[in-house]
This record gives C-alpha cells, structure tokens and sequence, in this order.
C-alpha cells in the first residue's frame, strides 16, 4: 500500500530562544527537520507533506533544498496536533492510502521502527508509536487492553491511575488517510489545553468499531527536541549511534569520542580516523584512508589509500584520487587531485586540477579570485610546483614541467619547461652590518630625546 508522510513542523520553539525556527536547528550538520524527513523517506513514499507554522518561509526554503519535491503547507494559528494534521488534507486529496505522522522534532525515529509500524497497519486500522519511560513524566499515556489500544490520555487530562501507566505515546502515528481526516473531523477541544489533540482519534476510532494498536520502540528514538540542552543530547546521541555502527563496519576510531559525523557521512572499511577530525554534510571516504587528526572535511570524496592532515581542510568540491596525499594545513576546494599527487604543506588548492603524480611545494597557492570572477589552474601530471610559489589563474602547467620557489607565474608553461618569475638576487657587501649600526644610533637618538 502507498503511504505518504505527514510532517509536523509548524512550533515555534519558544525555550530554543532562538529565532530559527526548532525545527531547523541543526543536528549532525543538518536541520533536524531533514532527518525526520530522511527517516521516513525509507518507505519510498507517494507523498511528503511538511505542516509550516513559526518561520514557514524559512522552513519552506530548507525543505525544498533538501527535496524540491515536498508540498509545504502552512498552519496559520496553532491550535493543535490535530489541526496541524488537517492542513495537509488539500495535498492529499486523491491520495489512497496510508499516511504516517512524524514531527520534525523528533527526528530518530529509526526506520526499522517505521516498517514495524506499516506492517501493523495491514491488520488495524490506527497504529500508534510507543515507547516504555525511564521517567514517564509528562507525557500522554497509552492505555491498552491486551494489543488493543484504547485510547490514549493526556497528562494533564489523566487520573492518577492513568498516572501510572509507563507505555507512553510519542505523537506518531499511522492511519489510511481518507479514515484519518475522518477522524480528525469529529476531533473537539473540550480538554484543559483549548486544543485539538490528535490523540484523540484513538477513541473515536474505537468508538466507531475500529482497531487500534501499539507498537513500541527504544525511548531514545523518540527524543524530542525543545531547547538548547535537548539539542545538545540529541547531538550526542546521534553521534554515539554513528560512531558506533563505524567501528561495527570496520572503520578505525582511535579517539571516537572526538570524531564528529554528519548525517550522511560514508567512510569505508580499513579507514582510520585520528583524533578530533570533523565531517560535515557530503563526505565520503573510501575503504583505506587515513584522516588524520584536527582535520575538517565536508562536501568531498577521499579515495582508496589517501591521506589527509593531520590539519587539514578538504571543502566542497574537492576530489581525492587513489593514494593522494594532502599535509598538514593544506585545503583544497573545488578541486580534483589526481592520483598519487601530493600536497603535502601550507597550501591553498582552488578551482584546480592538480595531475597524477604531481609535488605541489609547501606554500603553494592557486590564485584563483580576482575579485569579481573565479578562474581554474590546471597543473600537469608529475609537474613539480617549488615552495611559495603563486600561481595565477587562469593558467596551465604543462606535464613535467617545474616552477622554481618563490615564482609568481601569471602565464601558461609549456610540457617539461621550468617557469622561473622572480626579482634577482642583489647583494651589497657590508651593507647589513651598516645598517644595523645606522638604526641602532637611531633608536638611541630617539631615547634621549623622551
């Protein structure tokens, strides 16, 4: 059956003290929006609706970046679950079959959990997503009968017998859609909020004669964000998890505490991670590598055998070959390095392609802005780059050939050719030790004088 998702979006996330919207405070470099998006995306759904309230132009402009495919539909006043839900009903219109309710601020519920949750659905007509509380707390309680759910309660609206049910409700749930605006439908407010509670479609469910049930999941997934601390634990908690299925994969963590991993992070087996390395959204590291440590990478490919850092910045665009080396405080950005090339010091790699085999000198720089426009350098295969050497672009430096240290080389060089640009060396016999004399009497000068 096709199923579509329903994605609450809409709070304003008042204890964030923020003016970002909640829901795109990010976690693992991404707006926790698009992991609850991600995660439901596992059942290859029909339709994808986000319900936008707070900061809708900005939660609109983060959804379609991620996938320009996704409805957003905005919910003008906040007066509910249920109401939220109500306003992806035009989007869904046609649409027959099952619709699964996530929230954006909750954004670990693992796939796994979501195909539990389809599968329970072909034989009830509502599933509601529970977990068993260390500290139920304030949540809503789950009041079953057998695998019968009946109803779900409030908090603040429960008895003190009610109290003390430890299944609680996480506010996901999975319904037919057409049934689901049904019940939405004859949904009141008539509770100590004034709000229209999706919750509530449970008993109305059973009330006309239909099956509910349960399926339960790991509190930890469904960890809901609501303030700077929150956000903080569910970093943590997302990283423990990543780090942890890297090293069952056969990744090399030397110090995984300090390892930090975006939500799409790739890293192949036999790789190995130094310490206190950052990936940011985009990277992918092939089998062998080794990053080493206080490196940053973010929107890159580190192929087979490759080296990188220890201190160094891959940013996006740059393209790794096989057994490439790139050294300490080097970056490179928009740039393919070939394989076997080698940047191995102090250099910026821009808008280039660097060749096979390649040696770029310590103190390299591509010269790639000129205030306006970006231009591309192409350097050759085996070319040998001397230390401090500038290299304007744009300009292509042909295979094997050389540039001496400290050149600043503003026009192409030809295959196996040795570009020299640089002042010639003038000496003047005596001239230091004179000089020095003659600021010493100065400074002294200028001493008496105070």
């Amino acid at each position: 059956m096709d199923t579509a998702l329903i994605i609450l979006a809409a709070g304003k996330g008042t204890r964030m003290n923020s003016d970002l919207p909640k829901v795109l405070h990010p976690i693992a470099g991404e707006p926790m929006l698009i992991h609850a998006i991600a995660a439901g995306e596992t059942l290859d759904p029909a339709k994808t609706v986000v319900v936008a309230g707070h900061g809708a132009d900005q939660v609109t402009a983060a959804t379609q970046a991620y996938d320009a495919a996704i409805d957003v539909v905005v919910q003008q006043e906040q007066l509910g679950t249920a109401h939220a839900v109500a306003q992806a009903r035009g989007a869904l219109e046609g649409f027959d079959g099952t619709a699964l309710v996530l929230y954006g601020d909750t954004p670990f519920v693992q796939p796994d959990t979501i195909a539990r949750m389809q599968t329970a659905g072909q034989d009830h007509d509502v599933v509601v997503l529970g977990f068993k509380a260390a500290d139920p707390g304030r949540y809503g309680r789950l009041v079953m009968q057998g695998d019968t759910l009946e109803r779900i309660v409030e908090y603040k609206d429960a008895t003190d017998a009610e109290r003390e049910i430890a299944l609680c409700n996480s506010g996901v749930i999975a319904c037919k859609a057409d049934l689901l605006f049904s019940l939405i439908d004859a949904v009141g407010n008539d509770n100590a909020a004034g709000e229209y509670y999706l919750t509530d479609i449970i008993a109305l469910a059973r009330a006309r004669g239909l099956s509910a049930t349960a399926v339960t999941c790991d509190e930890a997934e469904t960890l809901g964000v609501n303030s700077r601390a929150q956000l903080a634990e569910a970093e943590a908690a997302f990283q423990a998890r990543a780090r942890a299925a890297l090293l069952d994969d056969g990744v090399t963590l030397q110090a995984p505490h300090t390892v930090f991993l975006a939500r799409d992070t790739v890293i192949g087996r036999d790789t190995l991670v130094e310490p206190h390395v950052v990936f940011g959204p985009g990277v992918t590291v092939e089998s062998g590598a080794v990053i080493r440590a206080f490196s940053h990478l973010e929107g890159c490919h580190v192929s087979r055998g490759a080296t990188v850092g220890p201190y160094a910045r891959l940013r996006p665009g740059a393209e790794l070959a096989e057994h490439t080396r790139v050294g300490n405080f080097v970056e490179i950005k928009n740039a393919v390095v070939a394989e076997g090339a080698k940047v191995n010091h102090l250099s910026y790699i821009g808008d280039a392609h660097v060749g096979a085999r390649a040696n770029i000198g310590a103190g390299t720089i591509t010269c790639n802005y000129d205030g306006v426009m970006k231009h591309h350098t192409h350097i050759g295969s085996g070319a040998f780059i001397g230390s401090n050497t500038m290299l304007v672009a744009p300009v292509h430096i042909g295979d094997g050939a050389m540039t001496g240290s400290g050149s600043v080389i503003t026009s192409d060089v030809e295959d196996d050719a040795l570009a020299l640009a640089r002042a010639p060396q003038v000496e003047k016999p005596g001239m230091a030790r004179k000089l020095m004399e003659m600021l010493k009497a100065k400074k002294a000068k200028q001493q008496r004088g105070s």
